[in-house]
């Protein structure tokens, strides 16, 4: 849970930052973050690969706590990259369209039930 929320705050302080050096005509802030987070997510699974460099619970904390915290975006990424690396790249396109276009439709969809009420 700490790492959750040092993740958290950290996204928001690196998120709010970049949007106001970057204007609000494009979400700069959102895409740093999720790009800043799958790079921190692949270097801990590279290092968590490596005998002896990295014990399971700081492997953990770095990525369902900090990461998680940071950005879910960085897990999608790896998700859709380990179906590629296991030779299923229909299933990760699957994922990939299924996600976005499901998370989108799901995202309008609430926000048109709770603008109705």
């Amino acid at each position: 849970m700490l790492g959750g929320g040092v993740g958290s705050g950290a996204r928001f302080l690196l998120s709010g930052a970049v949007q106001a050096r970057t204007g609000t005509w494009f979400p700069f802030g959102t895409f740093a973050v999720n790009l800043i987070g799958c790079v921190i997510f692949g270097l801990v699974v590279g290092l968590a690969t490596r005998p002896g460099v990295m014990s399971e619970e700081t492997r953990v904390l770095m990525l369902a706590g900090i990461c998680g915290g940071f950005t879910t975006f960085s897990s999608f990424g790896f998700d859709t990259v380990e179906l590629i690396r296991a030779g299923r790249p229909a299933l990760a396109v699957a994922n990939v369209v299924l996600q976005v276009v499901l998370g989108a439709g799901g995202l309008w969809a609430g926000m048109t039930v709770a603008r109705s009420s």
